[in-house]
């Protein structure tokens, strides 16, 4: 017999939109329908949105979540700066934040930093802690998503196996889940533009370069969490340039932002992008060139994936078309036709803030999923609360 958590399903879907179709949906007696329904409304879940047109008789009313009782609080951190959000469960942004910051500073600075960037959001929007119902955090590096604590975390000193929920864990007790940034901004980007897209590989190339996979709606992470990797695959072993890793050759110290930044006399991606757009030529030649490098790489990602879409994102996404163009040319030069055929190779819709809303969008499928609402209502046992993960 189906749970309250597994109607919520049926409704956040769109199978079924009122009491009726639930009940010829799923065979279960008009009661049952109704308890499981009214469980959900008592609880926030969902509410009646309106009515539907009516065959004859009194019209049924329409069945909605309700993704406006329930907030989440998110941070998006990357290696030189902070972003966090207030959100709805529906993604939606109520409050954000920015600021530059080193991840480097390790996780006591930035983590302080955060939870009090949370609670001046929700006083900007006049809302208490204990209407939060998750959190989510991205980090630049790989997750070890069975305890949600950071490991090799190259661009990160004093950051790996940090307990990272735990920061959070007096003031609000609610699940921390922790993921990587591409990742997040790669379940950001598909959520918003391309739900109808099997497939989508995002490519965050800044202080370093990321990859996010995305397949069937959900993130790929690979046995040992560490699926998209291409920054660190080495092309070069006799190039001096050292990575962030400690190899030489890899295509992040060749094509990352920074690496072309150094190329260049500067010092960050930044740099490169104000150049860029300034009309540097110097600068320009250097980025395709990069993007070029990088391309690559990412036509072996492309043969083996096949993805519908390729996405741009970071700083470099900032360069206008000319990051994109090199990688474009060496893509379709290196791949078969027919894997390249239906592929769009584009810069990020969201920019800065795809990783904000993919984390929105973590935490909300794991708040929603039909054991956490299962749980919460007392289905199987106490609310699973306080749990971090990934």
């Amino acid at each position: 017999m189906l749970t309250a958590g597994q109607i919520l399903q049926l409704i956040r879907q769109g199978t079924c939109r009122t009491r009726k179709e639930l009940i010829e949906h799923t065979g279960l007696s008009r009661s049952t329908i109704t308890d499981r329904v009214d469980r959900l409304i008592d609880a926030g879940y969902i509410h009646e949105s309106g009515v539907t047109v009516s065959g004859g008789g009194r019209p049924p009313s329409v069945l909605a979540v309700d993704a406006t009782r329930r907030l989440v609080l998110v941070a998006d951190l990357g290696a030189a700066h902070a972003r966090v959000a207030l959100t709805d469960l529906a993604a939606r942004p109520l409050a954000e934040e920015r600021t530059a910051m080193r991840i480097e500073l390790g996780p006591e600075a930035v983590l302080s930093w955060v939870r009090q960037a949370f609670q001046r959001l929700l006083d900007r929007a006049g809302r208490a802690p204990g209407e939060v119902c998750g959190i989510g955090l991205d980090v630049p590096g790989s997750v070890d998503h069975g305890t949600g604590r950071p490991i090799r975390s190259f661009l990160m000193p004093g950051w790996d196996d940090h307990p990272v929920g735990e920061a959070f864990a007096a003031a609000y007790d609610v699940p921390v889940m922790v993921e990587n940034d591409a990742d997040a901004m790669a379940l950001g980007e598909w959520w918003s533009t391309w739900r109808d897209t099997e497939s989508l590989l995002l490519v965050k190339v800044s202080t370093g370069i990321g990859t996010g996979i995305v397949l069937d709606g959900s993130i790929y992470r690979g046995v040992g969490d560490a699926a998209g990797n291409l920054g660190h695959v080495r092309l070069h072993e006799t190039d001096d340039r050292v990575c962030t890793c400690g190899s030489r050759g890899c295509v992040a110290s060749l094509a990352s932002g920074n690496a072309v930044a150094a190329g260049l006399g500067h010092g960050s991606s930044r740099d490169v992008v104000r150049l860029v757009q300034a009309g540097h030529p110097a600068a320009i030649a250097r980025t395709q060139e990069a993007g070029r490098t990088l391309g690559l790489v990412l036509a072996t990602a492309v043969s083996l994936l096949n993805p519908g879409v390729l996405v741009l994102a970071g700083d470099m996404a900032d360069t206008g078309q000319h990051y994109l163009t090199g990688i474009r040319e060496v893509v379709h030069r290196r791949s078969l036709p027919y894997t390249t055929a239906n592929l769009e190779i584009v810069t990020t819709s969201l920019g800065e803030r795809a990783g904000i809303v993919g984390m929105a969008v973590v935490v909300m499928e794991h708040v929603l999923s039909p054991s956490a609402v299962d749980a919460a209502l007392g289905v199987h046992g106490p609310a699973e609360r306080g749990r971090t993960t990934g």
